[in-house]
């Protein structure tokens, strides 16, 4: 019996829906910003960005296929309460209580609010309106998942890449001005601080949950093999992989080459913003309002759908349609507290559940070395979690300077990723212990 495959031409179109799920916002915003700061050091500068920014997220949905799809089962390794709470936590964090709303907040912010006026623009009913708007085509889209494929793939994606081909395009052939010169560590450390920049992206965690999304349309059109689901997967996730990197690399070397038109701005928000009409003018405004809103409108689309069938799948007491509903109107209220106030509120929440997440994606490639012994999760996994919800509870205003001192000896802590070592540690007496106690 001949196995299910797709064509190439549905290959490339789950690549490209994957490409526009990852595609928010944030990932419009900081590449200019990197250029400016970056300058002259712009290539270590997006190297490091690249591997953080696209190859974790890349890892992360192949370690969902590798799974069969589901989040759950990864972290249901180290327990299957953990398993549980920890996917529960994730899909929250990036779906309602942050990820949903701010996709909504950025596109009003960057997208409307500049074709207002100032009276209008800060007014409650425009947000107010906005987002009722942008969570009813959010609805419309994601009520039905088994053509978010076609729906984004085929005509929200290509709109995507037209807007911002516009500026990338012009920008190569008539640059506003020569590549500056780094700023701050940038003139020594571009590829670390980059590195760094590319991990807070948190496009990691978007994985996770966009992986079952990806699963999910490739078994609707009738591959159930899960080695050719895994290889599918493998490259969709290539071809989305390949699209992120242009679309840094071209928004990076706007920023590098912003400098001497529109001077240093203080966020890529304003960097993208006169850059783009530097460029082309007025008509640069639009075509910057439209990239942020689809790119915010589909990544919103996928969060919604793969929100709302996982926990269709843990209380399959109510129907996938009224979680969309529900996820979609608890989007539209939170969205409204606005953007800063939401990423003060959801930061620290992030800070403690990424660095467990890429821990847990990374081991679940290599398990089968340590026998899949739960404990070589659990080791790292607290270690890591010691000192990432310390940071969590740092930024949200506690002051812990004897803990703060202990720890400023870890390698990296500066820098916010004080977890690594630990965790490497962790990993390595779990899997000594696993391969020395196995019975062979």
């Amino acid at each position: 019996m001949n196995k299910k495959t797709l064509t190439n031409f549905e290959t490339l179109t789950i690549g490209l829906m994957l490409f526009a799920l990852f595609l928010g916002a944030g990932n419009l915003i900081f590449p200019p910003y990197l250029g400016q700061l970056a300058g002259e050091q712009l290539l270590p500068a997006i190297i490091g960005f690249l591997l953080t920014g696209v190859g974790l997220p890349l890892l992360g949905i192949l370690a969902i296929a590798k799974a069969g799809g589901d989040l759950q089962s990864i972290a249901g390794r180290v327990h299957p309460v953990f398993g549980i709470v920890f996917t529960m936590i994730v899909y929250l964090a990036i779906g309602p209580f942050f990820g949903i709303p701010r996709t909504a907040t950025v596109a009003f912010e960057i997208g409307t609010a500049p074709f207002l006026s100032a009276e209008m623009a800060s007014s409650f009913w425009s947000l107010f309106l906005f987002t009722i708007i942008f969570f009813v085509i959010t609805v419309l889209f994601a009520l039905n998942p088994t053509k978010l494929v076609d729906r984004i793939g085929k005509i929200l994606t290509p709109i995507l890449i037209v807007v911002i081909g516009f500026l990338a395009v012009k920008s190569f052939l008539t640059p506003m001005g020569p590549i500056g010169a780094p700023v701050g560590n940038y003139d020594t450390e571009a590829f670390f601080e980059s590195f760094l920049q590319g991990y807070l992206t948190m496009d990691a965690i978007a994985a996770l949950v966009f992986g079952i999304v990806i699963i999910q349309s490739i078994r609707a059109k009738g591959v159930e093999d899960k080695n050719t689901i895994l290889k599918t997967t493998a490259y969709a996730g290539f071809i989305a992989a390949a699209g992120l990197s242009l679309v840094y690399l071209s928004l990076s070397y706007i920023g590098a080459t912003s400098v001497e038109a529109i001077g240093m701005q203080e966020n890529g928000g304003e960097v993208i913003a006169l850059a783009s009409r530097v460029l082309y003018g007025e008509i640069g405004g639009i075509i910057l309002a439209a990239a942020i809103t689809f790119a915010c409108l589909t990544t919103s689309i996928g969060l919604v759908s793969a929100t709302s069938q996982f926990f269709n799948k843990i209380f399959p007491q109510l129907p996938y349609v009224v979680y969309v509903f529900i996820f979609a109107g608890f989007s539209t209220v939170i969205a409204n507290v606005g953007l800063t106030q939401l990423i003060a509120i959801s930061l620290p929440v992030l800070l403690a559940i990424y660095p467990l997440a890429i821990v847990i994606v990374i081991l679940s490639f290599f398990d089968h070395s340590f026998y899949q012994k739960s404990y070589v999760y659990v080791i790292p996994l607290v270690l890591t979690g010691i000192v990432s919800v310390f940071d969590a509870l740092k930024s949200s205003g506690f002051e812990f300077n004897a803990i703060t001192q202990i720890f400023s000896y870890l390698p990296f802590y500066e820098q916010g990723i004080g977890w690594l070592v630990p965790a490497i540690i962790g990993t390595l007496a779990g899997i000594i212990i696993a391969r020395t106690t196995h019975k062979r």
